[in-house]
């Protein structure tokens, strides 16, 4: 058994990353280079290999760039300094330990750590070089002079006198021959692949950009795979006859699509669950964790005893207050986007419906809608940022719950913009024929105004910043005249690419929030007026089709590698996803309440009891599906109470320790 462990760890030993993230640095001319002025950047790359990493500097038209990889052996060590807790095959999450690598779960593409864990791995590695000795040490770049500090970290001090522009992840470098295979067999098996229209291969998804952007592409293709069925039924409501019980047909669309939804999310809870199960994420125990934190701090507390109980009751008021307190801020902030809304947004969006109401011709009616929706983005975008500015002096518990507040904050921002102007129509003309003009208007003009925007505006960025670059490059002295001047190198092109950033509180979150709030408001279009128009479910299934391979070339060819985040959920958003399905059942009943005559002018019916007897018991079936439906597959479910069963036996072994010792310590 030893020797096979020592061969397995010998093995993983000789394993190495790609070329995975890179460190951007100011180009010297060739004769600054040669001479002392290169000391800065030469101490740099003695310190990254002293680190354990391997390490490239590459010459670039826009700069010079340092490529690091990694041998498994260093990405260990630096997770076991950085104390990083990992599922075992008990389904434990324990500390990390390189001598016990056998222990612990591999993931589903073989390798022993995830992309986000390497990435932590490097920047713990590279900003964890430090001035060790006992002395200030005077480095040189150009023609500048300053001072690498006692116990600072190298990085930091470079990155602050200028001298380190960037560090990013990387998307490939060719030098590693499998990292641009799976990349080719992404591009070619994923954003290029049109036979299959929702197919994805989510494990090498999330081996490559890591949980968060894995979760989004794995709910959104099974979203539009769920579009099919109200879209056969939407089209069918179109295409056939039903003769007598025609006035049946709406009614029943309805019915089936509230249905339809509150299913959808319920088995979206399920493959997400089972997701994370497969890639060993959400076998990390709540109980486990409470439980190992009352053995980390079992001695401390029991010497400590009677202090412990005399500071309980002032915690506990602190907590309550500060609770409270972050509440209050809350409401305000909200308060303040709800004026904001009321008084700023509402006259805009009313004169907008206004205008478009006197607005005769098609084409005028679409240029209109085009420049609503391109002037309402700027609006909004200024309405985030005063978000994203109240968020600071929320008392929020850590950044998921700042980036909640944000989207939260946001979405009822854009969904006043989305909305009102179908309210307006829907409410004051009670022309069901108008609604359903707008509705495809609107559809149609925001979906290719976003995708058209999502995907030109990336690439003229690079091509701007490819243009400056290489016209910088060519009134260089060391540029021969005449010599065409070319990115050559993949990391350049790189560098120049746009970071996948959100519009509205980069801080806080990353592209995922646009793709998400995109989603959002389609779902909100769909389902809060599909009686007024079910052939609506078809454009959004068409859109979803092409929303897929689009993101995906998005982020492989387009943008820079994304920062892998933290994410096991799609978080609040699935929230707004239940507020818009709760909200479509009030406004269809709305619409089916003043049912239309054949020339689609609204008339009030005696049926109006009916209409609202259907929607409370489609509130009802809401609710009660939510629950009728598990959210967990039974395997994972059996995983997890075995899991706990393990973890309390292992725990109640320690703590029995723990106090036998303590004992013997007191007699």
């Amino acid at each position: 058994m030893g020797a096979g462990r020592e061969e397995g760890e010998g093995a993983v030993e000789e394993e190495a990353t790609g070329y995975e993230v890179g460190i951007v640095v100011p180009k010297l001319s060739r004769a600054a280079a040669a001479g002392a002025a290169e000391d800065c950047l030469a101490r740099l790359v003695r310190e990254l290999e002293g680190a354990g990493l391997l390490v490239e500097r590459v010459r670039g038209v826009p700069a010079e760039f340092i490529k690091l990889a990694a041998p498994m052996g260093t990405l260990g060590r630096a997770a076991a300094e950085m104390q990083m807790k990992k599922l075992t095959y008990i389904g434990m999450e324990l500390q990390f330990e390189w001598d016990q690598v056998a222990a612990f779960v591999r993931q589903p593409d073989g390798s022993l750590f995830s992309w986000r864990e390497r990435y932590c791995c490097f920047r713990y590695l590279i900003y964890g070089i430090v001035n060790k000795t006992n002395s200030e040490i005077t480095l040189k770049f150009d023609d500048k002079e300053f001072h690498w500090k006692q116990n600072e970290s190298l990085l930091t001090r470079l990155e602050s006198e200028g001298v380190v522009k960037l560090v990013f992840p990387l998307h490939v470098s060719l030098n590693f021959v499998a990292d641009e295979i799976k990349r080719k067999q992404l591009l070619r098996n994923w954003a290029l692949n049109w036979l299959d229209f929702t197919w994805q291969p989510i494990d090498e998804i999330y081996s490559y950009f890591g949980t968060k952007i894995a979760t989004y592409f794995a709910f959104l293709g099974m979203y539009t795979r769920w579009l099919f069925f109200p879209a056969v039924f939407g089209l069918a409501t179109q295409l056939i006859d039903f003769g007598s019980l025609q006035w049946l047909v709406l009614p029943a669309f309805f019915i089936f699509v509230i249905s339809w939804a509150v299913f959808f999310l319920q088995f979206w809870k399920r493959k997400n669950s089972a997701l994370l199960a497969r890639w060993g994420i959400n076998c990390s125990l709540s109980e486990y964790k409470s439980m190992g934190n009352e053995l980390d701090s079992l001695g401390d507390a029991l010497t400590i005893e009677e202090k412990k109980f005399s500071d309980v009751s002032a915690e506990k008021r602190k907590l309550q207050r500060n609770e409270w307190f972050g509440v209050l801020l809350r409401i305000r902030n909200n308060a303040i986007i709800v004026l904001a809304i009321i008084c700023l947004q509402l006259p805009f969006e009313l004169a907008y419906a206004h205008l478009y109401e006197i607005t005769e011709t098609e084409v005028m009616r679409y240029l209109l809608t085009a420049i609503y929706l391109v002037a309402i983005q700027y609006y909004t975008r200024i309405g985030g940022k005063v978000s994203v500015n109240l968020i600071k002096y929320e008392n929020n518990q850590g950044e998921e719950s700042s980036s909640a507040s944000l989207v939260y904050k946001v979405f009822g921002l854009y969904f006043m913009q989305s909305y009102i102007g179908l309210f307006y129509h829907a409410s004051l003309y009670r022309d069901i024929l108008a609604l359903r003009q707008v509705l495809i208007q609107r559809l149609i003009v925001s979906q290719v105004l976003e995708n058209l925007i999502e995907n030109s505006i990336p690439y003229l960025k690079y091509s701007y910043k490819k243009y400056i670059a290489v016209h910088k490059k060519k009134h260089e002295r060391e540029s021969p005249s005449g010599k065409s001047v070319r990115l050559s190198t993949r990391v350049e092109k790189e560098y120049l690419k746009p970071s996948y950033t959100a519009s509205i509180g980069a801080e806080l979150e990353d592209g995922l929030f646009d793709d998400f709030l995109e989603l959002t408001l389609q779902f909100g279009m769909i389902m809060m007026f599909a009686c007024a128009f079910p052939l609506i479910f078809c454009f959004a299934a068409l859109n979803n089709a092409t929303e897929i391979r689009a993101d995906a070339l998005k982020l492989l060819v387009m943008l820079k590698r994304p920062v892998p985040r933290a994410a096991a959920t799609i978080g609040a958003w699935l929230n707004i996803f239940q507020f818009l399905v709760v909200m479509a059942i009030c406004t269809n009943c709305l619409l089916l309440v003043c049912l239309y005559d054949a020339e689609g002018n609204w008339r009030i019916e005696p049926g109006l009891a009916a209409i609202l007897i259907m929607e409370h018991a489609l509130l009802l079936i809401k609710f009660g599906f939510s629950h009728f439906v598990p959210e967990e597959p039974a395997w994972v479910k059996a995983n997890r109470v075995r899991y706990v069963a393990q973890a309390q036996n292992v725990c109640s072994k320690q703590l029995l320790k723990s106090i036998s010792k303590l004992d013997a310590k007191l007699d």
